[in-house]
């Protein structure tokens, strides 16, 4: 079960957040606003097309809340690693809206909210994260969820597959690396992996909440997306091969 959200004093009284999540760092687009206790979520495969797409769900999720972005109470997003086009729409989009409507930033690493979809969709306590970075590389990071949140138990990297190793114990595989690389899941010896979980809009919601109740929250103009990998363009020789970042 998804836990409830936590709450806010709102003019002397206690009252639900209110909050618009958002990831674009994989192929897979997606939405979600939780206000009143309920979620509206949009998410569809955009491909290429997140900066035409994302803006109409938005809209849509708001409307289907009942919700103005001024009503909010922040807006969080998804800030990487992944794409590098990906991450950087995310982050722009937000700090445009978030500006706006004079609303605070939670910026939300991709890598925990795949594991946290591995939680509710496999029960997962202990998750390897992984995300295909292209240029025959993943991005990894592993967690344990203890006294009802995430600990970081590997930081997040971009490796080469052949490269990446896990701490001792059991972990759970998450993410599209596992389909990229379909050896790497029997060589870190995993209980078990699904390649189809991705980041998507509502586990970046919930581990925003938190966040957002604990004051962990940044004004727009500081908010930076988290690349890991620190090369951003091909050599023409590498787009000639074929090669995507």
């Amino acid at each position: 079960m998804y836990a409830a959200a936590p709450r806010r004093r709102v003019s002397g009284k206690l009252g639900p957040m209110k909050i618009l999540a958002f990831d674009t760092s994989t192929q897979w687009l997606s939405v979600a606003c939780l206000a009143g206790g309920r979620w509206s979520t949009r998410g569809e495969a955009a491909g290429q097309a997140h900066s035409e797409r994302l803006l109409p769900l938005i809209d849509a999720v708001l409307a289907e809340a009942g919700m103005a972005l001024r009503d909010l109470d922040a807006i969080a997003f998804g800030a990487g690693p992944g794409s590098f086009t990906g991450v950087r729409i995310a982050c722009g989009v937000a700090q445009g809206l978030a500006l706006g409507a004079a609303l605070p930033l939670v910026a939300v690493p991709t890598l925990e909210a795949l594991a946290q979809a591995a939680r509710h969709t496999h029960g997962a306590g202990r998750v390897a994260a992984c995300l295909d970075a292209r240029m025959r590389e993943v991005y990894v990071a592993a967690y344990r969820y203890e006294d009802d949140c995430w600990i970081e138990a590997q930081a997040a990297a971009v490796l080469h597959p052949s490269d990446v190793a896990l701490p001792e114990g059991a972990w759970f595989g998450a993410g599209d690396g596992f389909a990229a690389y379909p050896d790497l899941a029997a060589r870190l010896d995993l209980v078990a992996s699904d390649a189809s979980i991705v980041p998507d809009a509502r586990a970046i919601a919930e581990l925003a909440l938190p966040r957002l109740a604990a004051g962990e929250t940044m004004d727009a103009a500081h908010a930076r997306p988290l690349y890991v990998r620190h090369r951003v363009a091909l050599t023409s020789a590498e787009r000639a091969a074929g090669q995507r970042l």
